[in-house]
């Protein structure tokens, strides 16, 4: 619904029906440990704000399951509901670049420290969530999962190129500073699980060329020694 006074506490939201708040106070991630769900685990321990995190799987009798619908008509994971959102009232948010948006504000930080510097994350936030994350995720389905089967090799090849073309974009930009838009902030919270997804979850280092990209690849072992990453990434 889109009316928070619809749900004024969060008891009331459906989706607590199947995963219900152990403590209704706190913040309520319902995710896995998917480059896009641990981007929100990660900011919610990079900002120090409490929460609950609820393992909700791609299986469909979770993320198309009736109660996790009333929260994300898209059944996609992460979502959350915070029960103290503007004016008081519960919030519930779905799209992981929305969300970090959201925390980011609440929290007070990693969203540049002034309208220059939050316009310049929020472009690096948005190179992600319309280019890295689509076009790695199809690399990834071409490559390691159903579609690496398909005997055509362009879609493979297509998709490669452009994440090659990607990294090269951040290898770039990265030259001469630690983080993609100065400081470190949800940009690179948003970005680095879906480089580190080549590695992890693809195993396409080779295929991607990964040792060429010198500071892409110190990025990614420099956002993986934070003791928040480590934590996200098992959190739920």
């Amino acid at each position: 619904m889109s009316n928070p006074a619809d749900y004024p506490s969060l008891d009331q939201y459906p989706i607590s029906q199947r995963w219900p708040a152990q403590d209704p106070q706190k913040l309520q991630l319902y995710s896995l440990g998917t480059p896009n769900g641990v981007k929100i685990s990660i900011a919610l321990e990079e900002l120090e704000l409490p929460y609950e995190a609820h393992k909700v799987t791609l299986a469909e009798g979770d993320v198309k399951s009736t109660e996790f619908l009333s929260l994300n008509p898209n059944n996609k994971i992460p979502a959350i509901i915070d029960p103290n959102g503007p004016d008081g009232l519960p919030i519930g948010l779905f799209e992981s670049g929305a969300i970090l948006v959201y925390l980011a504000e609440k929290g007070g930080k990693l969203i540049g420290r002034n309208a220059v510097e939050k316009a310049k994350v929020l472009q690096w936030l948005m190179f992600q969530v319309g280019g890295v994350g689509p076009m790695f995720g199809q690399f990834g389905y071409f490559h390691a999962y159903a579609g690496k089967d398909i005997e055509d090799p362009r879609p493979k090849e297509r998709y490669a190129t452009e994440v090659k073309r990607l990294l090269n974009v951040i290898n770039q930009q990265l030259e001469g500073q630690d983080w993609i838009a100065g400081e470190f902030s949800i940009a690179d919270i948003a970005i680095v699980p879906w480089l580190d997804s080549l590695i992890r979850f693809y195993k396409a280092e080779s295929i991607v060329e990964l040792a060429k990209f010198k500071q892409t690849t110190t990025y990614i072992e420099r956002f993986n020694l934070r003791p928040s990453v480590q934590k996200g990434w098992s959190t739920p």
